[in-house]
């Protein structure tokens, strides 16, 4: 069987890359790419030599959204089938958003649908200047629900309540001021940019980096109150207390690199 995707080595780093070959199809999804890229980052959250994943896609295209012989299938599914077909895909998304490393997306052209979902996972997203970025689902007569916590999240209640019902593309630009992406380079400097990222990632501390992701989960949207207050200071007190706290403290009193950046 032909897998649409390829995880490259893991380099000496421990930088991992998933990327999306189904370039003939605009890299869109189906089940079967659903189910081997949830298995993809499910193996990535469980290596423990991995300290953080590279997503990318081949083609002109990062990601199209569903691919059009899967929909005409569902067409054909019965209410419950739907469920567990979206209960899919929703787990693909948790996984990556939760995924236990620091995550990248490499956003080389056009994402639609839930191609925007798999960029709103990601801890940071790139995009080329020539991207766009549509939540087409209204225009089908769906809504982009699996992906909508995800996606919110990044572009905000506003500007989804427009996008969401509008359908409308909005450009690589527009996504950097809403959030969605975090940087827009030209094609030329895509992989270049991503290696500065890498860099910047590689000198933190891989468990500093797990809690902090966590920490923004526990923290957003809740408001300040004792028992906030308290869940942070208990944070901040264990790792304080931790191995690679210890070493990060005393590396920097000693003017020397941590042991986690390696000679």
């Amino acid at each position: 069987m032909t897998y649409p995707l390829f995880v490259q080595e893991i380099d000496k780093r421990g930088v991992a890359r998933i990327t999306l070959t189904r370039a003939e199809v605009h890299n869109a999804f189906n089940e079967v790419l659903i189910a081997e890229l949830t298995a993809a980052l499910d193996g990535v959250g469980q290596d423990p030599r991995v300290r953080m994943l590279v997503l990318a896609a081949q083609g002109r295209s990062f990601s199209a959204g569903a691919d059009l012989n899967w929909m005409k299938a569902m067409a054909g599914y019965s209410r419950a089938e739907n469920l567990e077909d979206a209960r899919r895909l929703a787990r693909l998304l948790r996984t990556l958003n939760e995924l236990p490393k620091p995550t990248i997306a490499l956003v080389q052209g056009p994402a639609y649908g839930g191609g925007v979902g798999l960029v709103a996972c990601c801890d940071v997203a790139i995009a080329v200047e020539e991207a766009k970025f549509c939540l087409s689902e209204v225009k089908l007569g769906l809504i982009p629900a699996v992906i909508s916590p995800y996606v919110v999240a990044k572009l905000g209640e506003s500007a989804a309540r427009r996008y969401f019902l509008t359908a409308e593309t909005f450009s690589a630009w527009e996504a950097e001021r809403l959030g969605l992406v975090h940087e827009v380079v030209d094609r030329n400097g895509l992989e270049a940019k991503g290696r500065q990222v890498i860099d910047a990632l590689l000198s933190g501390g891989p468990a500093a980096q797990l809690a902090a992701k966590d920490l923004i989960f526990a923290v957003s949207g809740k408001r300040v109150d004792e028992a906030l207050i308290e869940e942070t200071a208990t944070r901040i007190a264990d790792l304080r207390a931790s191995d690679e706290g210890r070493e990060g403290v005393a590396a920097f009193l000693e003017k020397r690199r941590p042991d986690w950046q390696g000679d």
